[in-house]
């Protein structure tokens, strides 16, 4: 084990492993979301020969979209299963990806190292939220591009994790990482080293029924696969009925019509 992975272990090993817990299957969930993912890698617009930096890359998904020009794009994440999961679903991109795993408080890059940086509702999730913003800065150079895809304050996400937390009786952290939805709250952690603009948008998943999206997420969404496998059956019903009737709201005539608010955070860097 490198001191880079004792480092994340001991101050982001739950994390880790809960967000482990989907391995390939978490790309189903960036399936579910790509409109939105698409969203930050089109405003990030990665040339050809650009570095590239994917913070909390998941299963590759963001970056394999900034690639997609021919830039040079590494990947960090805190979760080994799903780098593993990035690795075997992006070896068909050139030039090829490096994944790395990594905390986003602690990326182990040289200052100034990136052309660009897009986070797609991963660096949202940091601990430390002034530390995490910190990095970004740090590792982009002087005019790079910075695309992050963040969950909105309010709305379908911020209804769906109060669902979770109700079941979980985890006390919520210390800051909440949907504080990263409101512009302001993002000025004070990146205004002072980007020049900022903001782009609200709303993500679109469509499902069958409810019980097509449950067995989606309780297998391939880390969080919510923790909580069903933490929990005795009776409890696992409850929250399935509580997860069901939520979804059920987006009823459709052909199914279920999942929005969600998001918001595109763009910088340059000064």
């Amino acid at each position: 084990m490198t001191d880079a992975d004792q480092a994340i272990l001991a101050h982001h090993q739950a994390a880790a492993a809960m967000w482990g817990k989907g391995g390939e299957r978490y790309d189903d969930v960036s399936f579910a979301i790509s409109d939105a993912l698409a969203h930050a890698a089109q405003r990030l617009n990665a040339r050809a020969g650009e570095r590239i930096l994917d913070v909390a890359t998941g299963t590759g998904w963001s970056a394999r979209n900034a690639a997609r020009a021919g830039a040079v794009v590494s990947g960090v994440d805190i979760s080994s299963e799903l780098l593993a999961a990035a690795r075997e679903l992006s070896g068909h991109v050139r030039p090829a990806i490096e994944f790395r795993r990594a905390d986003a408080e602690r990326l182990p890059f040289d200052d100034g190292t990136f052309d660009g940086v897009i986070s797609t509702f991963g660096v949202m999730f940091a601990v430390d939220q002034m530390q995490a913003a910190a990095e970004l800065a740090r590792v982009c150079r002087t005019g790079a591009r910075l695309a992050l895809a963040t969950w909105a304050q309010q709305g379908a996400v911020a209804e769906f994790f109060a669902v979770i937390a109700r079941h979980s009786g985890l006390p919520p952290p210390p800051s909440s990482p949907l504080a990263w939805g409101d512009p302001a709250h993002v000025e004070k952690l990146l205004g002072k080293a980007f020049e900022l603009r903001f782009e609200s948008g709303i993500s679109s998943a469509y499902h069958d029924s409810a019980d097509a999206i449950w067995d989606w997420y309780a297998c391939g969404f880390g969080p919510l696969r923790q909580l069903v496998e933490s929990l005795p059956p009776d409890r696992v019903a409850a929250l399935r009925r509580d997860v069901d009737s939520y979804h059920r709201h987006y009823t459709v005539p052909a199914g279920l019509h999942v929005k969600r608010e998001y918001l595109v955070i763009l910088g340059r860097r000064q």
